[in-house]
Parts: structure tokens; sequence; C-alpha cells
């Protein structure tokens, strides 16, 4: 017998949670054929079976929280291997080895309906209350839409309108996903960082075009970058070492529907306006469908949040450990202000810089800022 543990999914992450069972006790399974859904912080993962075997067990239902290293199933391969280490999935780092029991012991979950829905859409169901295996899907093979899913939450809610009492004026929320991760690593930083803000306007009056706003604002952080390089690296405390990195790979803080997300442009110091509106794009769509791959929500250097939701202008944004620096942008909006000698209405951006003022002096912080003022301020 084998058993198949939580692999790491992501840099950083200790466990995940149970979206979806795709196999159940008993039934056959092919070296990577899907196995599970978990969410991780920043994304659900498809997870493949290591095996061609039977499953003898599954360990754990939708819902529960698995840390790294616990089992998740067991196989009975049919092979007699020798004691130990006897495979391993390279992609994630998965150990698989031989253990003692029997397959008429061990414990079996239930079987239960297969469904087609890609990781996706059977989060959206989570949400949303929707049991998938009631769900007719238009899709392709009859695979389950997100459209099918919405349809479905609107007829239930509608039923349940009807017939249903009316409910409790309190509503409570168990964190999950990157919503849970946000608990974890602001209350990481409230703890561990000596933050400090800072605050200045930037003058976008001149620009041709509102679409450039995050990546135009990149764009000026890979400048402050090579202005002040403090302010991109990582800070490990324990041995008080800075390391300060040559390359600019820019976190960007995205609001979504499911909490949120900091997903990763890499090499931003290497990509042009245009391919920073595509990349910028692709990873706060792939945000909001919860399709981000694990390496996509890690090995950030620096963070770009936007604060700008209403009317906010000035924040103090956290920055994640251990990165020692952050920007937020708040709502632009129309000002007074003097321009060479003279009164006049101009559109500004506020900004936000925070940083650990551990390894970060002021003065560093302030030529960065400096460095993205002056990089945002032409009109090309």
């Amino acid at each position: 017998m084998r058993e198949f543990k939580l692999p790491d999914l992501g840099e950083g992450l200790t466990e995940a949670e149970i979206v979806e069972w795709h196999v159940a006790a008993d039934e056959e399974v092919k070296l990577n054929q899907p196995l599970v859904s978990v969410e991780t912080d920043k994304a659900v993962v498809e997870v493949p079976s290591p095996v061609t075997g039977r499953v003898i067990s599954l360990h754990g239902e939708a819902g529960d929280v698995i840390p790294v290293g616990d089992v998740l199933a067991r196989f009975d391969t049919g092979k007699d291997d020798a004691p130990g280490v006897v495979g391993e999935l390279p992609s994630a780092g998965v150990v698989m080895a031989d253990t003692t029991g029997s397959a008429a012991s061990a414990p079996s979950a239930p079987r239960k309906p297969r469904v087609k829905a890609a990781p996706s859409v059977r989060a959206l169901a989570r949400e949303l209350g929707v049991d998938l295996t009631r769900v007719e899907g238009s899709g392709p093979q009859g695979r389950i839409t997100a459209k099918d899913v919405a349809r479905s939450a609107e007829v239930r809610g509608g039923a349940q309108d009807a017939l249903a009492p009316s409910p409790p004026a309190g509503n409570d929320e168990k964190l999950s996903g990157p919503r849970r991760a946000m608990f974890r690593s602001m209350t990481a930083s409230h703890r561990d960082v000596a933050l400090c803000t800072v605050m200045d306007d930037a003058d976008i009056h001149d620009w041709e075009s509102p679409r450039d706003f995050t990546p135009r604002l990149v764009r000026a952080m890979v400048a402050g970058c090579r202005a002040e390089p403090r302010l991109n690296g990582t800070f490990n405390a324990e041995t008080g070492v800075l390391s300060m990195a040559e390359d600019v790979h820019m976190g960007l803080a995205m609001h979504t529907p499911h909490g949120l997300i900091v997903a990763t442009i890499y090499n931003a110091h290497k990509l042009s306006l245009e391919e920073l509106r595509g990349e910028v794009a692709r990873l706060k769509k792939a945000g909001a469908e919860r399709t981000l791959k694990p390496e996509e929500v890690r090995g950030y250097t620096i963070t770009l949040s936007n604060i700008a939701g209403g009317s906010s202008r000035y924040a103090t944004p956290l920055m994640v450990p251990p990165t020692v620096g952050i920007l937020g942008s708040g709502a632009a909006r129309d000002e007074v202000v003097a321009v060479d000698g003279e009164i006049a209405i101009r559109r500004m951006l506020p900004l936000s810089l925070t940083f650990d003022h551990r390894c970060v002096a002021g003065a560093d912080a302030s030529g960065f800022l400096s460095a993205v003022l002056a990089d945002l301020k032409p009109a090309s």
C-alpha cells in the first residue's frame, strides 16, 4: 500500500483546503489523472494522481484544511516495492512511501457522483452554495460552466426566497483561501515589521489615456527600484540580511471576489508598456477566475496596490514579509496646485509608500518615491 501526502504547492504555503475529490474509494486511477482540487491561499489547484492503481482510501472532505505533508490518499498499485521512498512527483515535490496496514482495514470515503467542471467553476459553486451534482452542464461533453452554476444559484435562490424563513440579523463568515491568507500575512506584517509610510502626489495631467494607470505605475516603480535598490528585495530578520534583487518582480495586489490576491509580474523591468498592459490584464482575469498557477503568486520583490476604491486618497498599505516595500495608488482627482508660480488645476494621483523601517531609511524611501514621481510626470 502506498500513501500520497499533500505536496508543497507553493512558496511558503503550509496548508490547503479540499475543494472537490475527482475520484472515489475503490476506483481505478491512472498516473496524472485528476485526483483532487485544493484551494491554497492564492488559487485553486488540481492535484494529479501520482500512480496508476486502485484508490484504497481518501482522507478529508470538501472544506477540510489539510497541512502540507499530511496523507491525502492511499493506493494499491499491485507492485512489491522496497520499503522507503518509492516515487516522486517532480512538479510538486511529492513523496510516496510504503506504509504498513491492509486495504481491508483502511477507512474509505463514500463514493460521490462524478461531475465535469473546471476548478474555477467548482470554486464559484462553493461560494454560491450550489451542489454541482445537481447541475446539468451545457458545455462540451456535459461539462458544467460558470453560467450553469449562476443559473442554478438564481433558481435555487428564487425557490428559497419563496419558501424559507427570513435569515437571522447577523451573518458569520469563516475565512478561507485568500481571505485566510490575508489574515495571516497582515497579522505577521503588523506584528513583525517596523512600518513607516511616506506620501506624495504625482502630476498625471498630461497623460493621454487613463488605461495606462497600472502599467505606468509598474514602470515608474522600476525606476524607483533603480534609484533606490534597497526597496526591491527581502529582509531576513533572523540573520539581519537585506537581499537586494537585481531583477524587478512586481507583486500586483488585486481585489477579487474571493479576496485579496497578489500575482507576480516577473521581470517587469524588461517589459514594454504594451507588454505590461497585456500581462496585467491576463493576471487580473486569472485572479478573478482562480486559475493562477502556483508560480504566479510567489517570488515578487516589491508590491503595487490599488487603493482607489471609492474616494480613498492615501493609506498605509501593509507589505507581506519578507518584502520591504509596497506602493499604494489612491483615487486621482483634479486639484488646485502651483505650476511655475501660477495657480492651475491639474489631475493628481495620490501615492502612499510603506516600507520596513528596520532595514530601509526614510531617505531611501523618499528617494524611491521621488524617482516614481519623476517617471510618472512625462506624457510618454
